[in-house]
């Protein structure tokens, strides 16, 4: 197994297939969208199941999906399946904007995918398109609907912002209501490809604050290792809450993680520049043991916490989207 400097294991990995989106979510990029990684410079097929093996032979027991959209990449499901068929992992999920999911939904379950998370911050038409900057709501509902239908264990996170979308902290709250799903509010953070960074109202306490107000018996429940979520459920629920600090990042203490962004880059931690370009060992004809051994050094040397790891970025300031980066 991993572990890094911190003695703290790492075997969770998020893999961004693609930075490209087919939404302009208000937190993420610029509402025309950013200069996309030219085709060539993304992994290949063969190079994501190469780094994949080479992950799961480091002891990494659990992969995310992510992009971008993960379903703008033509050969996800081929993915999807390949990595299935050779048991790479004990645990794979996926993260989708669920505007073109519903109709690989069954697909999914067979293929070993039992846990979705849906970017969704909200449920409401006219708030949807503010958020989003494009009129999809009804697909990502009937996802939404779909995925439960098949067994799904879903996670729907929203991002909450001043003036935008306040009233869906306790709309998409009261979902957990009905549905046995886990709604998860995350703060806004300076990934949205402007390098706007700023004071943020809703930060966890403020959301958990406004939920307790809200919510009578709203209580705490217990976290799960390395969550980055404190969990919470309002009495009779279905369903649970879970707030994630990504801002004021008070989770890094016991975080698991690694990243790879579409171009094959690692990340150790959300907050860096990036620290390998595992790519370009592949390219220049690495072999698997030297890229493990890149990986190694690369965890042995990760920040404590994602605000060491913004201060080492120096002449780089935050400023990239959350897409470029595996969402």
């Amino acid at each position: 197994m991993l572990i890094d400097n911190h003695g703290r294991p790492v075997n969770y990995l998020r893999l961004a297939v693609t930075d490209r989106c087919n939404l302009r979510c208000l937190y993420c990029m610029p509402a025309d969208g950013l200069d996309w990684v030219p085709r060539a410079d993304l992994l290949s097929f063969e190079e994501i199941m190469r780094l994949l093996r080479v992950a799961s032979s480091l002891g990494v027991t659990k992969l995310r999906l992510t992009g971008g959209e993960p379903f703008l990449r033509k050969d996800l499901m081929t993915l999807i399946r390949d990595i299935h068929d050779e048991q790479l992992f004990s645990h794979v999920t996926l993260t989708t904007n669920g505007t073109l999911t519903l109709p690989h939904v069954k697909e999914l379950r067979q293929h070993g995918i039992h846990s979705v998370n849906l970017s969704a911050d909200t449920f409401h038409a006219e708030r949807f398109l503010r958020m989003t900057r494009r009129a999809e709501l009804q697909p990502v509902l009937d996802t939404f609907h779909a995925l439960l239908e098949n067994g799904m264990d879903v996670k729907v996170n929203a991002v909450i912002m001043e003036g935008k979308n306040e009233e869906d902290l306790r709309e998409m709250a009261a979902l957990t209501l009905t549905y046995p799903v886990s709604v998860r509010f995350i703060e806004e953070m300076p990934f949205n490809g402007a390098g706007d960074s700023h004071a943020i109202k809703w930060n966890w306490k403020a959301m958990r604050d406004e939920l307790a107000r809200h919510f009578p018996g709203f209580e705490k429940v217990a976290d799960e290792p390395h969550s980055t979520s404190l969990n919470y459920r309002i009495s009779g629920a279905s369903g649970s809450v879970g707030i994630i600090p990504a801002y004021t990042r008070s989770f890094c203490g016991s975080c698991n993680r690694i990243r790879i962004t579409p171009q094959g880059t690692l990340k150790t931690c959300l907050y860096d520049h990036g620290v390998r370009d595992l790519r370009g060992l592949i390219r220049s004809g690495a072999d698997d043991e030297a890229i493990a051994d890149a990986i190694r050094d690369a965890v042995a040397r990760r920040p404590a916490d994602g605000r060491a790891a913004e201060l080492q970025r120096k002449q780089f300031p935050v400023a990239e989207s959350m897409a470029t980066i595996g969402g």
